[in-house]
């Protein structure tokens, strides 16, 4: 089963969607609210190039926000996406996270 990690925020309609699309989806995910948090902030702007939330990585991998993610869905990629193999880098669960909102 692939491993499916979500930075969120507080209040931000893009966090509540990309959530919603993966519960609609029966997918498990681990959301981690980084409201505040501005250590895990810094680190996904280094992890991801980004300061927008959510962001989302599934297997270790960084996948982008919402947009990125709902484009997956859409064009049939997540499921073979979901099928790999979860990759053995946890750098991304030795830190928090950052958010803005994301477009």
């Amino acid at each position: 089963m692939a491993e499916i990690k979500i930075y969120t925020r507080e209040l931000c309609g893009y966090c509540s969607a990309a959530t919603s699309l993966l519960n609609g989806k029966k997918l498990a995910f681990e959301e981690i609210d980084c409201t505040g948090d501005d250590q895990t902030r810094s680190w996904l702007r280094v992890k991801t190039g980004q300061s927008t939330v959510p962001q989302i990585f599934i297997n270790g991998q960084s996948i982008g926000g919402y947009t990125e993610l709902r484009n997956l869905e859409r064009s049939g990629r997540l499921e073979k996406m979901l099928a790999e193999p979860p990759v053995s880098d946890s750098d991304d669960s030795a830190a928090s996270e950052d958010s803005d909102d994301e477009a």
